[in-house]
């Protein structure tokens, strides 16, 4: 009906809003409304019917959209810019946010992963936990060896129970 409507005050043969809304018995500011918005392309033609296309604010579009207009503007001169936001509905302010986003992206995607900034599993932690008693166990076992080496070492080279030359004492390292 929307259709017929606008076609009616739009075609060759056209009749004012008014006129038209006495003979149908639709408000005047609702069919003048339908025109502004079928002038404006707000309202789209689909399947031989008009629809009015809600409109799209900037910050509500898709990501996928904000990112191919930031790469069609960087290609623009600044004198196809200005025309480029108009057709786009779309702010110089709002371009430079997106790009400012767009850079800042590619920044993350570029960078180098930081150690540690992963969270590790609790698989992981418990690796690394018995990995260092391991290594707390081996060096206590290495200085209980180096104790027992010693030990026998100094038994040996003063030997127990052996009389010292002058005196007549004997030497008994484990009497100290």
């Amino acid at each position: 009906m929307k259709a017929r409507m606008v076609e009616r005050m739009s075609g060759p043969n056209r009749i004012s809003a008014s006129r038209l809304a006495k003979e149908v018995g639709i408000p005047q500011t609702t069919l003048s409304r339908w025109l502004h918005l079928a002038s404006q392309e707000k309202i789209v033609k689909t399947n031989g019917h008009l629809v009015e296309r809600l409109p799209v604010r900037p910050d509500d579009l898709p990501a996928a959209e904000k990112f191919r207009l930031v790469m069609e503007a960087s290609a623009l001169s600044d004198e196809e810019l200005g025309e480029f936001l108009r057709r786009n509905g779309i702010h110089e302010a709002q371009l430079n946010e997106w790009r400012k986003k767009v850079e800042q992206a590619a920044a993350r995607a570029f960078e180098e992963p930081k150690k540690g900034r992963r969270r590790k599993s609790p698989e992981q932690k418990k690796v690394e936990r018995l990995e260092r008693e391991i290594n707390r166990k081996d060096k206590a076992l290495a200085e209980v060896t180096a104790l027992l080496a010693l030990k026998k070492n100094w038994r040996h080279l003063w030997g127990a129970g052996t009389k010292a030359r002058a005196g007549g004492a004997t030497h008994d390292p484990s009497a100290r």
